[in-house]
């Protein structure tokens, strides 16, 4: 007979009966009985959990199927205990058997631990803990992970709870289960009367020092793209945190009285039930896919989960970027009821004050609790509306609210900040053109100690993204990449607040040459607004052309006159020109600096375009901006610079400028070449060609010339050594080799072989055919290679000495082993070649997945073909590398279309290859995947 779908009482009945019937005869002592009689249980489990994943539906259900696994687990742990009880009456006397934590507290994951407490009489006897631990063997045997799983008395318990947040913490939710309930009863009253009332305050600020401590290890950015679901910030603890804290604290109708004071809307209510139900829900589909109790939505899952809660791809947007966007969407409505839930305790003297924006300055700029605020005035240490009418006979006072607060570093007060939630519909086209709101706006951006801090504020409120819907539209909006680690929202806040810290000169060591130039930017206005809407174009086609658009719109609304207006959107629609021009092409070749020079064409421009890129670079993510990228910046703006201050034709002053430096290079070097050997000063003077003398500092050059100098001096025509570069942040090594066929690819195989990344190539080929080539690696961390061990720099050594003569056959690297985070995105390739960017080389730009062993892999089509490599540029955003390639072919341009063919087609075939393969192995192993987006 096939059993209906039962309630959790009735299915625990059922389980009774089935428990019942396998011990009748034996009882548990019977290894035979016990066993039957656990596989009962484990049968209700599963019934149990298979009720609860039949209870999501598309992007909900969730809620429910907590409780309902929850509730089936509850009465699966009674059943189990009154049976084992009743076998051995003496041995559970006085036991009881209690949920707490997340379980107790009714809600309950596919795999998360069961949290539980047995709690044992005083001078418990041997047949106490006969019975308690039988009981926790049938949990092993159930495969049930039991979290807690402590057996304590009372005194114990409470001992124990004074001393360790964690166990107060879980005993917050202490709900009875099964055995002596009176001890549960007693347990709970002396918890509350012995340990929480003695100092509610202080217990309230453990309890927020804890969650500090959680998201601190989780990631303090609730904007991070693979977020911790359970633990980061904005995550299903602090939804929990926030009800637990509204109810022991104001009681189980918090919640009502709070929306009766009106400090909560019915709207606030609603967001929190339904980020409750979707937060559970991804953790019910995140559980089922990894198997286990991962809380973290990886890459490599985050496209499952989508097609699972029903998120398609759409014509801007793919599938897993709206459904993470929605997530981020849930997590700033959780962090804006949280900030409300915690500023309520301040407001009513549960937790000590903040020290306001203060927080984000350098120590000493203190909140200033005594200013002058104005038409406002200062609650509890927060800023506060004067009266309940006041947003309505002004609604400009919204934006003057926040000029205020970043000006007296203050934090906003939970009222006033569920009054402006309650009047943003106030904020509309006659607002958002009003100059006094903009005149407020642009003293929060220009002239805040703490931009950052303000305008996340402003964010976080809805704000922001109402007075600038072009910044609204990028509020939560993820990239489906491993190159960005924040939404493009959060991106562009630290973005900001990076700038600041440039103009306050907090960096002059990492960025040496904008801390030079932000004094001398002319129209800060235009650079600061150029960051703020820079990726607004991000989701509506090409992100630079949409951005420049949408910017012309929103600088027109904002009152900006014609010439600022232009100047913000030629910003936004070049500004990945800089960074491109710098990493993927020859800085040497004349042609660079010329087109470069006139995409910019003033000196003002070329400042404001370089600080806009290094801003945006750094924001990115941790570890994206390094040493080499800073060096590239620098020598693309020193020779820009020198172009765009001088009168003339761009390419000849480009030609010249490049010249003169060459030549001031090898006039600067001679004499110290002179003093140690003459001969070989005048020789090496004339062995290289203009583009390696431009493109290295004097060290370099002198350190460069003595290494080739010890090599003829020893008799060597191969030589190799390596340095750790630390201003590059890349381990620098140079071959000094007869040129030969294949010898770049052969040499960037070997790099692969050992595990090394390529992250930038000189190649020079010398007057007497040498190669002298100029690498510089990293390791898989993007530390330089071997930076702490001195035995693997020199193992390296002589391995590319063999290897540059051709004496050995550098093995191609076999395809590594799919990784399920590599395998959750779809890389489409790219190949273009042009005869338009160099002045005597073809451009081969190929762009596809990264991979150990690629660069050797694309350098060999180019060696079937017997194309000359003069330069290469090497360049990654996550999983995705571009290469670039300056090649000759008889030592002109490449102009046999039949061979650019081949070559597109090779090029091609290499990444499709890999490209199959994740496909192929993917299906296999049941990993869905995504295209990977192309944004920067």
């Amino acid at each position: 007979m096939t059993m209906p779908v039962l309630p959790a009482s009735l299915d625990g009945l059922q389980l009774r009966a089935q428990l019942a019937s396998a011990l009748s005869q034996q009882g548990w002592d019977s290894p035979a009985a016990r066993a039957a009689a656990l596989l009962h249980v484990r049968a209700s489990i599963d019934r149990f959990r298979k009720q609860a994943f039949a209870s999501l539906s598309g992007a909900g259900g969730g809620a429910v199927a907590a409780h309902l696994l929850c509730d089936g687990m509850s009465a699966c742990l009674h059943a189990l205990f009154d049976s084992m009880a009743a076998a051995d009456e003496t041995g559970s006397a006085g036991v009881a058997l209690c949920a707490q934590g997340g379980f107790g507290a009714g809600e309950l994951a596919p795999s998360s631990d069961i949290d539980l407490m047995l709690i044992k009489p005083d001078g418990a006897s041997e047949e106490t803990d006969a019975f308690l631990q039988q009981f926790l063997y049938a949990l092993w045997d159930l495969k049930i992970d039991v979290g807690g799983g402590a057996c304590r008395t009372m005194d114990e318990t409470i001992e124990l709870t004074s001393e360790d947040a964690s166990e107060r913490t879980a005993l917050l939710s202490l709900r009875h289960l099964a055995g002596d309930e009176t001890a549960t009863a007693a347990l709970a009253q002396r918890f509350r009367d012995e340990v929480v009332a003695g100092d509610l305050p202080g217990f309230v600020e453990a309890k927020l020092k804890e969650r500090d401590a959680r998201i601190e290890k989780a990631g303090r950015s609730r904007y991070t793209v693979e977020p911790n679901l359970k633990s980061g910030k904005g995550g299903l603890r602090d939804l929990q945190l926030m009800r637990w804290l509204a109810q022991f604290l104001y009681g189980a109708d918090a919640f009502e009285r709070w929306v009766g004071s009106r400090l909560l809307s019915v709207e606030d209510v609603s967001k929190y039930i339904l980020a409750d139900d979707f937060l559970w829900t991804v953790r019910f589909h995140l559980h089922e896919i990894a198997g286990g109790k991962d809380e973290r939505l990886t890459f490599d899952v985050q496209p499952e989960i989508a097609a699972r809660m029903g998120f398609e791809d759409g014509e801007t947007e793919n599938g897993v970027e709206r459904f993470m966007r929605r997530y981020f969407r849930t997590a700033m409505d959780v962090g804006a009821l949280t900030r409300l839930v915690c500023a309520k305790l301040e407001a009513d003297a549960w937790k000590s004050k903040p020290k306001g924006l203060a927080r984000f300055l350098p120590p000493g700029m203190d909140a200033a609790e005594e200013a002058d605020v104005g038409e406002f005035i200062v609650r509890e240490g927060r800023l506060d509306f004067a009266h309940a009418t006041q947003i309505r006979e002004d609604p400009i006072r919204l934006m003057r609210f926040f000029h205020v607060a970043a000006s007296r570093r203050l934090d906003l007060h939970p009222e006033a900040v569920a009054r402006i939630g309650r009047t943003l519909h106030l904020i509309d086209d006659d607002f958002r053109r009003a100059p006094r709101a903009a005149r407020a706006f642009f003293a929060v951006l220009l002239d805040s100690a703490a931009p950052m801090a303000v305008l996340r504020m402003m964010t976080e409120a809805g704000v922001l993204g109402r007075y600038v819907p072009e910044f609204g539209d990028i509020v939560a909006r993820t990239q489906f990449n491993m190159y960005h680690r924040y939404t493009v929202d959060e991106h562009t806040l630290q973005a900001l607040g990076l700038l600041r810290e440039i103009e306050d000169g907090l960096h002059p060591l990492d960025h040496p040459l904008v801390t030079r130039l932000a004094p001398l930017v002319q129209n800060r206005r235009a650079l600061h607004l150029a960051v703020l809407l820079h990726d607004t174009g991000k989701g509506a086609g090409d992100q630079c052309i949409e951005g420049a658009a949408r910017a012309m719109t929103a600088c027109e609304r904002m009152g900006l006159g014609e010439a600022e207006t232009e100047l913000v959107s030629w910003l936004i629609a070049n500004h990945l020109l800089m960074s491109d021009t710098a990493q993927r092409r020859d800085l040497s070749d004349p042609q660079t600096v010329a087109d470069f020079a006139a995409a910019i064409g003033t000196v003002e421009r070329l400042r404001l375009l370089t600080v806009l890129t290094v801003v945006d670079i750094r924001s990115v993510g941790p570890g994206v901006w390094n040493g080499w990228k800073g060096q590239l910046i620098r020598e693309l703006y020193a020779a820009t610079e020198q172009v765009l201050s001088s009168e003339g034709d761009n390419l000849q002053l480009a030609r010249e400028t490049l010249a003169d430096k060459a030549e001031l290079a090898r006039k600067r070097i001679r004499p110290r070449l002179e003093r140690v050997n003459p001969a070989f000063a005048a020789w090496w003077a004339s062995e290289l060609n203009d583009a390696y003398w431009t493109a290295f500092s004097e060290e370099d050059r002198f350190r460069h010339a003595a290494f080739v100098r010890h090599a003829r001096d020893a008799g060597r025509q191969t030589s190799a050594a390596v340095r750790v570069d630390r201003r590059r942040a890349a381990t620098e090594v140079m071959i000094w080799s007869p040129d030969r066929a294949r010898v770049f690819a052969d040499i960037v195989a070997a790099f692969a072989e050992v595990g090394a990344d390529v992250v930038g190539a000189t190649i020079n080929t010398t007057a007497s055919e040498q190669v002298f080539d100029i690498f510089y690696i990293q390791d898989a961390a993007g530390q330089p290679y071997g930076r702490l061990d001195a035995l693997q720099r020199q193992a390296l050594v002589e391995y590319l000495r063999e290897v540059a003569t051709g004496e050995i056959t550098v093995r191609r690297r076999d395809a590594a082993p799919l990784k399920r985070r590599d395998a959750a995105f779809r890389v489409t390739p790219s190949v273009t070649i042009s005869n338009e960017l160099a002045e005597q080389a073809t451009v081969i730009e190929a762009s596809g997945r990264d991979r150990p062993g690629l660069l050797a892999d694309l350098a060999d089509i180019l060696a079937d073909e017997h194309l000359a490599l003069t330069s290469a540029q090497i360049d990654g955003y996550g999983e995705r590398a571009t290469d670039v390639f300056y090649v000759t072919h008889r030592g002109a341009k490449l102009e046999d279309e039949a061979i650019a063919e081949r070559i597109r087609s090779g090029l091609l075939a290499v990444f499709s290859e890999s490209e199959t393969a994740f496909d192929k192995t993917a299906a296999q192993r049941g990993i869905a995947r995504a295209r990977a987006s192309v944004l920067r």
